[in-house]
């Protein structure tokens, strides 16, 4: 039920009624006037609380802000930096609603609290007023009608109408006061209508600004969480690969921590405990110590776990002799003597225990000096990347993209153990492996299949993407920019053998057509790279650094598949240098230079800018072959010097863009360029004097250059020799040939003889060296 109007006609008779319907209207003003009170607290409490709200989302906000992320290893992902970022992206999203909820808490006190309280001293105080005013005129008129009733008859005439006209005038007043309170009454009643709930509703409207701006922020924020989702997903599935590498090399090294040692700059390192003399006796003292065998430095570190600090200065000598300490004559087990040659005296140190010792003692060449070197943990496979290997590999394929190319987990899911070596042993036998109409049988499973191809390509002697390349395309994938990453590993992947290089574009043009099927075998791009980065680029040395490594090797593969037809279709734009070459044929697997006897003869050519390039491979291969075998023995004759045997296994060539002219020397020299036992070097070009006519058919119109040689000793080490030459010009065949011969540098003296020639004809210049002779 509503309030009853209160008439303006009722306020003369001023009725019991009138008065009931009065009170009910100053009671609902006075019950209004308690709520918009206790709103008003409200009110503040609630600006006052926003306001501690947004200081602590700010304080957050600046904890995310300063918070950076520290990944292992020396670069991280596209994902990994996506998801460094987002701590920062949190930041700014929060500070910028935090922005918008400051400036809504600014216009609360104006659009809330100061028109309620405004309201409430205004109207509702305005109509208290009036009540007391009322209150005040009904006492006075009260009283007054009861003293002019009170008056006796007996007065004269003139006081009567005196008294009479005297509670007109107050019973007019308070008419008039009367009306004036009921009119004040009903204006609050309503007004409080509107008054009142207009501030609310432009707070509420504050809010719904403030609303719809984080609304706004999470549209803008759409594109960046979806691509943050992906990247936290991505780095999850690497993560549980990971996890698993990392757990299983744990527990090799649990089972045997020897066989798992990280190749170190060091021949020995670890703890050992030094004898040191104090004014109050001998202690020992715990020292992490490192030796180097080539330097026979000896560098002691002191420093206790137990305290987490270094407990001195570091201290170096050069190792004199290591001596075992026998066992009557000290009290301490596990000891052995070191002599130094910067620093007089013995020095005494302990090994934890007998097996310690005795590694220490071998590393400085003791009195038991038993060398254990690590061994090699790669295990030779059985696969090759022969037609066998091709046939396997294009069954596999086959079979998968015709009948099984979009089962869910294509590649992820495995097959059973036992079912794939049985089918791998159906396809690695020589009887059938060649056939290559025959297909594979629908009864075996495409996750048998699939699971056959994989361990195939584990089970060759190396890595697909071979070994020596492997930090080259880490390196590459680890590259800021996207494109130089591409141009990168399209260099890379033309440095691999030619078989290498077919079965990896055989491979990444199948694993693109299983991509593009993503949607029905879940298989994307970044799936495919978890499943596979480990198989074609694992690394030789298994280390939590390497394990760490293995999200690079996914992005290869992502560009690989990405990438598969511009790589493999086209050739780079910049060919790789001389240097880059030689450094990979290095192996990775050594831990020292090679010896003399394993290092390759390899043929170099340093190309002119119009030479033509048809035929040349075919006829340099030929022409090297008929050259090195008929003139070998008439050119190690030749030399005073030793010269090493050599047979066809010893020669190791490679061609790097030959181009030379159309016909080459059938019977060459004694001196011949092409013999096999020449030395390393360089042939930097100087200018000489020429005739001023020349032609194509003219090869000795080019200009005349010198020849420099590096030399590898045959010692222990590699040393530069010294050497002088000579030169001795064959017009007739248009040679110039330079010998020469040079001598160690090394401390221990020995004679260590190299020779060298060098032939230019035409436009051409071609180097042939054998390192180590």
């Amino acid at each position: 039920m509503g309030l009853p109007a209160l008439e303006f006609s009722e306020c003369c008779l001023d009725s019991p009624q009138f008065r009931e319907r009065l009170r009910s209207h100053e009671a609902e003003l006075e019950k209004t006037n308690k709520f918009i009170k206790e709103l008003i607290k409200d009110g503040k409490s609630l600006v006052a609380a926003l306001r501690n709200l947004s200081a602590a989302k700010r304080k957050f906000a600046d904890s995310l802000n300063e918070f950076k992320f520290r990944c292992i290893g020396d670069a991280e992902t596209d994902d990994e930096i996506c998801i460094a970022k987002s701590l920062q992206e949190f930041a700014t999203v929060l500070r910028n609603l935090e922005d918008e909820r400051m400036r809504m808490i600014e216009n609360a006190s104006e659009v809330l609290i100061t028109p309620l309280e405004k309201f409430r001293k205004e109207q509702i105080g305005a109509a208290k007023d009036a009540k007391k005013k009322y209150d005040k005129e009904t006492e006075k008129y009260c009283g007054v009608l009861e003293k002019h009733l009170n008056l006796s008859s007996k007065k004269k005439e003139s006081q009567l109408q005196e008294a009479d006209s005297q509670v007109d005038l107050v019973r007019q007043h308070f008419y008039e006061v009367s009306l004036e309170y009921v009119f004040k009454v009903q204006e609050v009643q309503e007004r409080k209508m509107f008054e009142f709930v207009e501030p609310l509703l432009a707070f509420l409207q504050g809010l719904f600004t403030f609303y719809h701006h984080g609304y706004e922020l999470a549209k803008d924020f759409s594109d960046f969480k979806t691509e943050l989702t992906i990247s936290i997903q991505n780095t999850r599935n690497r993560f549980e690969g990971t996890r698993s590498e990392v757990e299983s090399l744990m527990k090799k090294m649990k089972e045997n921590p020897h066989e798992h040692k990280n190749i170190s700059p060091y021949t020995m390192e670890g703890y050992l405990y030094v004898q040191e003399k104090r004014h109050f006796g001998t202690s020992w003292v715990k020292h992490y110590c490192t030796y180097q065998r080539e330097s026979k430095r000896i560098t002691m570190v002191p420093f206790d776990q137990k305290s987490g600090g270094k407990a001195g200065e570091d201290e170096a000598v050069i190792l004199k002799s290591c001596t075992r300490r026998k066992t009557d004559s000290i009290e301490k087990r596990f000891c052995f003597d070191v002599e130094a040659v910067d620093r007089p005296g013995v020095i005494t140190m302990q090994a934890l225990s007998e097996e310690d010792r005795r590694l220490w003692m071998e590393a400085m060449d003791g009195r038991e000096p038993v060398y254990n070197s690590n061994k090699d943990n790669q295990s030779e496979g059985t696969a090759q990347l022969d037609n066998i290997g091709f046939s396997i590999i294009k069954k596999c394929i086959h079979a998968v993209e015709t009948r099984g190319i979009n089962e869910q987990g294509l590649y992820r899911i495995v097959g059973v153990n036992s079912r794939v070596q049985k089918l791998l042993s159906i396809l690695m036998d020589p009887k059938t492996a060649t056939e290559t109409e025959t297909e594979i049988c629908a009864e075996w499973e495409i996750k048998t299949i699939t699971s056959a191809l994989k361990t195939y390509l584990r089970m060759l002697p190396g890595p697909l993407m071979m070994y020596q390349f492997q930090r080259s395309f880490i390196k590459a994938a680890k590259l800021e920019n996207q494109e130089s990453r591409v141009s990168e590993i399209h260099s890379l992947v033309h440095r691999l053998p030619e078989k290498n290089r077919q079965m990896l574009h055989l491979l990444m043009n199948h694993l693109a057509k299983v991509a593009n099927n993503h949607k029905q075998n879940l298989m994307t791009v970044a799936n495919l790279g978890v499943v596979f980065g480990p198989t074609l680029l694992r690394p030789q040395e298994e280390t939590v650094a390497a394990i760490m490594d293995i999200k690079f090797q996914n992005i290869v593969i992502e560009i690989l598949i990405e990438n598969h037809e511009k790589i493999f279709n086209m050739v780079p734009e910049t060919p790789p240098s001389n240097s880059q070459l030689l450094l990979s044929r290095k192996k990775s697997t050594d831990s020292k230079p090679p010896s003399c006897s394993e290092r390759p003869l390899t043929l170099f050519h340093t190309a002119q800018p119009n030479e033509k390039q048809e035929n040349r491979n075919s006829i340099l291969n030929s022409s090297l072959e008929s050259v090195i075998s008929s003139n070998v023995n008439s050119f190690l004759n030749s030399n005073n010097a030793p010269q090493p045997s050599l047979n066809s296994s010893d020669l190791e060539l490679e061609v790097i863009k030959p181009n030379r002219p159309n016909s080459l020397p059938q019977n060459p020299s004694p001196t011949s360029p092409l013999s096999p036992s020449w030395p390393m070097f360089s042939a930097p070009s100087s200018p000489m004097p020429t005739s001023s006519t020349s032609s194509d058919s003219s090869p000795i119109s080019s200009p005349l250059r010198k020849a420099r040689a590096l030399y590898a000793c045959k010692a222990e080490h590699d040393s530069e020799l010294s050497f002088t030459a000579g030169t001795v010009f064959d017009n007739g065949e248009s040679l110039i040939r330079r010998e020469g011969a040079g001598q160690c540098q090394a401390p221990h003296g020995s004679r260590s003889w190299a020779h060298f020639s060098a032939w230019y004809s035409g436009c051409s210049s071609w180097c042939v060296r054998r390192m180590g002779s």
